[in-house]
């Protein structure tokens, strides 16, 4: 059973609540991490060339997040063990988690139709949530353009 895009959460809105687990095989719950700013960011697939720039740019500024009371959390329908090379591959430092079932892409209204190549399929459209330390979301950046993004996000965490 798929939502429609319109269903996702917006800005203002109180952030779905989830349970998945992360690379390391641990249950983490978006409520666990009340009281500091959560970077939730939806990406295609690990060890693609627009992820792995996207979760580098996020590793190399890890510490001007975390200086601004965040957390980054990362989420992909790939599977704990991906995540877990993907994650080891390029160093990262933050909590990759595995929607296999899909229902935090499907709470957050990421899980969309795409098109390459002429044939349509189901897969994750590129977004990030700012949730504020009340479990609300601060912010939404549909259709992320990699390169501009970590800026982005540093930039919202200021407000």
């Amino acid at each position: 059973m798929s939502k429609a895009a319109s269903s996702a959460p917006k800005v203002g809105q109180k952030a779905p609540d989830f349970t998945a687990l992360n690379d390391q095989g641990q249950k983490v719950k978006l409520s666990d991490f009340k009281g500091k700013k959560v970077v939730l960011y939806f990406y295609p697939k690990d060890d693609t060339p627009g992820c792995t720039k996207e979760a580098c740019a996020f590793r190399d500024g890890i510490d001007e997040i975390k200086s601004r009371g965040a957390v980054v959390l990362g989420v992909s329908v790939d599977s704990v063990d991906s995540h877990k090379k993907f994650k080891k591959k390029f160093d990262l430092n933050f909590p990759l988690l595995a929607d296999t079932d899909k229902s935090i892409v499907e709470a957050y209204g990421t899980w969309k139709e795409k098109s390459m190549y002429g044939k349509k399929f189901m897969g994750i459209e590129r977004m990030t949530f700012i949730i504020d330390e009340q479990g609300k979301i601060s912010h939404i950046f549909p259709k992320v353009k990699v390169e501009e993004h970590y800026d982005e996000v540093v930039d919202a965490l200021e407000e």
